[in-house]
């Protein structure tokens, strides 16, 4: 079954269900996570422009390691920094990198037209990447 799980996360409410899948099925499995977090910035013409700031970023890592841990969970974290349009690649590297078998993720739905415009960071990573790929229901949030 799953032995290395990826858990990306971002600022929004719907990581803590994404954080408690992963923390469930690590249990399960025994299998070691690690929480990846792409602390995200846009670019204007003038400038690349963080959309939060170091702290902000550990403390959602921080979160999600402590519910990990909570869980009696083996969880690391990794935080990186990257471009909007970077994110998906930057988790299927992370997965790459840390050997993952399951990446789990936290969808956000969009309508067709803004999707066709602006891809789901989850589809994209569906495609790119060779783990698994599951996402997490957005009304579980307990963590």
């Amino acid at each position: 079954m799953f032995q290395r799980i990826l858990v990306a996360v971002d600022p929004g409410p719907t990581r803590l269900s994404a954080v408690g899948l992963a923390g469930d099925l690590a249990r399960l499995t025994d299998a070691q996570v690690r929480v990846l977090h792409v602390a995200a910035s846009t670019a204007t013409l003038a400038a690349v422009v963080p959309l939060e700031d170091d702290a902000q970023a550990k403390a959602v890592i921080d979160e999600a390691l402590a519910a990990l841990h909570d869980k009696g969970v083996k969880a690391d974290a990794a935080l990186v920094h990257g471009l909007t349009t970077q994110i998906a690649t930057a988790i299927s590297e992370a997965a790459v990198e840390f050997g993952a078998d399951l990446i789990v993720l936290s969808p956000h739905h969009r309508g067709s037209v803004e999707a066709l415009f602006n891809p789901r960071v989850s589809d994209a990573v569906a495609h790119a990447s060779r783990a698994a790929v599951l996402l997490a229901p957005e009304d579980g949030t307990d963590a």
